[in-house]
């Protein structure tokens, strides 16, 4: 699954035709967490898991102007105009932008369109017979081939195809499923 906080794009001239890649940063602890569980060291993994979370928390100053716009974005689940988000957050919007960018590394812009993605991904996932124009008027997208093309961007394939194979797999699940739980 794709996730939110570090991008590896393509150079520009290819970047229409590329799939970005977010990655957590917190997917580079997962060597070391494996490594530490595998020894049997389960609270020294908890414990490092534990800090991050700690380090990570007090970066961002709760009255702070990107907690701020954290707050806008995830309220308006990415479908927010930057012009709003930086009001939201008592800044303008070049310095929002740049304030954001420092931090995150990502545009305000790229982070709205994965969250949209993600919740366009979730519904398919859960509810492949949705209708896409709908999702896409519903999500706040200008039509659906504004929503393929932002799908296709992040997840690299189209949301048709993905329902489809959302479908599929939800019907190969379907059947006598068996699980053995040992206590």
């Amino acid at each position: 699954m794709l996730s939110l906080d570090r991008i590896r794009s393509a150079r520009p001239a290819a970047r229409e035709k590329s799939v970005h890649i977010f990655e957590h940063p917190i997917a580079a602890l997962q060597p070391a967490l494996s490594e530490l569980i595998r020894a049997g060291n389960v609270d020294e993994a908890l414990a490092r898991a534990k800090q991050y979370f700690l380090n990570a928390r007090s970066r961002i100053a709760m009255d702070s102007m990107l907690f701020r716009a954290g707050v806008a974005m995830r309220k308006a689940h990415g479908s927010m105009p930057v012009s709003q988000i930086a009001a939201a957050a008592h800044a303008t919007v070049r310095t929002l932008e740049r304030n954001f960018k420092s931090s995150s590394g990502h545009t305000v812009k790229d982070v709205s369109a994965l969250m949209r993605f993600e919740q366009v991904r979730n519904q398919l996932w859960n509810h492949p017979d949705t209708n896409i124009a709908g999702l896409a008027h519903e999500l706040g997208y200008t039509d659906q081939s504004h929503l393929s093309r932002e799908f296709k961007k992040y997840g690299g394939t189209t949301p048709a195809a993905f329902a489809r194979k959302s479908k599929k797999g939800r019907q190969a699940l379907s059947g006598d499923f068996v699980a053995f739980v040992q206590a």
